[in-house]
């Protein structure tokens, strides 16, 4: 240790505790990467031969394999964060820059909150305040380049994976129905039970023209569709059960079924929290799309015509729903009614009726999903006045006051509005 960069520990840092980050990006690193987690805890032994004691030496690792790419999701750095801001800490190791942030603002955020409370940084090469600027500007310049790093290896292995896919060879998880042969060509499942059944759901659908009929056909005939286990103990195993509403959107919105290999259908969105989101792109918007690239069930003139009898069906799409009422509209038992028949939770219809809004309450999610008759349909009125019914008779069997008006001395009974509503809150089954 240098002479000079030791004379930046002062009596007032040793004062306070020392507090080392350790961390590591990817689980699989913690486990395999040992040498590295092995030289992080390692920088005990040069706070120690700086002064503190080892017991005053805190390690904070509840972020092994955490990405540094965000604060969002790291609750060790954003404790670091804290006890820094609060001055309980003297000086801040970590191996280099990146174990600390990946993100500029992460980083200068943290160099700002260091610089007021007077708290030192340590990484391998050596020891700087932030609040010198020399240091300062060095510590910058480590924080650009560390995030300038993750954005290069990103660009790499992104540019593999996007060169492939323009040359349609980016092997992929394929649907149930197709599979990959020796020659790692995308092919038709040589089961032929699954290739009936995909032959069958389209069939049914260019006769039918809609998914819930597809499903209703389905039902009524007894007939079970395959899929994939996608998690569990079960993971990748090929299970038949009934054919529901939204695999049948998901079966029909594919491409891979029209014998077309796609890639980038999706772009990854970062909010900002640091939560990331995908989100759905046009057609022409693809990054690939290649027709014809392998057999399919489908033509791709078929497929077209698919999605456009799904997009003319898609009544959310349509400019009636663009003008329908919010979803927290006026009906007084949205969220809470519960059928008294099956006992499942009942979901609010807004329509129109003589000029004012009104609400029907209605039990259908079988019904979409499954194609079998809804359980039962409500109308609002009549349900919110028999709940409330409901509840008055109960707050007058157990006699709950409701207040007594201090002039005549006579009770108050609630009015219909607010007081009806948390009346009719209690009221979780009509």
């Amino acid at each position: 240790m240098r002479t000079d960069q030791h004379r930046k520990v002062t009596a007032s840092h040793l004062k306070r505790s020392a507090y080392l980050y350790v961390r590591q990006s990817t689980l699989r690193q913690v486990f395999e990467n040992t040498e590295s987690t092995r030289r992080q805890y390692e920088l005990r032994d040069r706070a120690v031969a700086l002064g503190w004691p080892r017991e005053q030496v805190i390690v904070i690792d509840t972020d092994l394999g955490q990405s540094g790419a965000s604060a969002a999701d790291r609750e060790g750095f954003q404790k670091l964060v804290t006890e820094v801001g609060l001055g309980n800490a003297g000086i801040v190791l970590g191996l280099e820059v990146s174990r600390l942030a990946r993100n500029s603002s992460d980083w200068h955020r943290l160099l700002e909150i260091c610089a007021l409370s007077d708290t030192l940084l340590l990484d391998e090469d050596g020891i700087y305040s932030p609040r010198d600027f020399n240091d300062r500007l060095l510590l910058g310049l480590k924080g650009t380049m560390s995030e300038a790093e993750l954005h290069f290896l990103r660009a790499r292995l992104r540019g593999g994976i996007e060169s492939k896919a323009r040359r349609g060879e980016l092997r992929s998880l394929l649907p149930v129905g197709l599979a990959y042969d020796n020659q790692n060509k995308v092919v038709l499942d040589p089961d032929k039970q699954i290739q009936d059944a995909l032959r069958s759901f389209f069939s049914v659908y260019e006769r039918v023209g809609s998914g819930l009929g597809v499903v209703r056909y389905f039902r009524e005939a007894g007939l079970l569709f395959p899929s994939w286990t996608r998690g569990g103990t079960k993971k990748g195993e090929l299970v038949w059960g009934p054919l529901g509403h939204t695999r049948a959107l998901q079966v029909l919105h594919n491409p891979r079924y029209a014998g077309a290999f796609f890639f980038g259908r999706t772009r990854a969105t970062k909010t900002s929290n640091g939560r990331h989101f995908a989100k759905s792109l046009p057609q022409d918007e693809w990054h690939t799309l290649i027709p014809d690239a392998h057999p399919g069930y489908i033509s791709w003139a078929q497929y077209q015509r698919n999605q456009k009898r799904l997009a003319e069906c898609a009544r959310w799409r349509g400019s009636d729903r663009m003008a329908s009422p919010p979803g927290k509209g006026p009906a007084l038992l949205q969220g809470i009614a519960i059928c008294g028949a099956c006992g499942r939770r009942m979901t609010v219809r807004y329509h129109d009726r003589r000029g004012q809004t009104a609400a029907n309450y209605v039990r259908q999610s079988d019904g979409i999903d499954k194609s079998e008759p809804i359980c039962q349909s409500i109308q609002g009125p009549d349900l919110e006045r028999a709940g409330w019914r409901a509840a008055h008779r109960q707050d007058q069997a157990t006699r709950t006051p409701y207040g007594v008006d201090r002039r005549s001395g006579t009770p108050i009974t609630p009015r219909r509005g607010r007081c009806s509503s948390q009346a009719a809150s209690r009221t979780r089954e009509v």
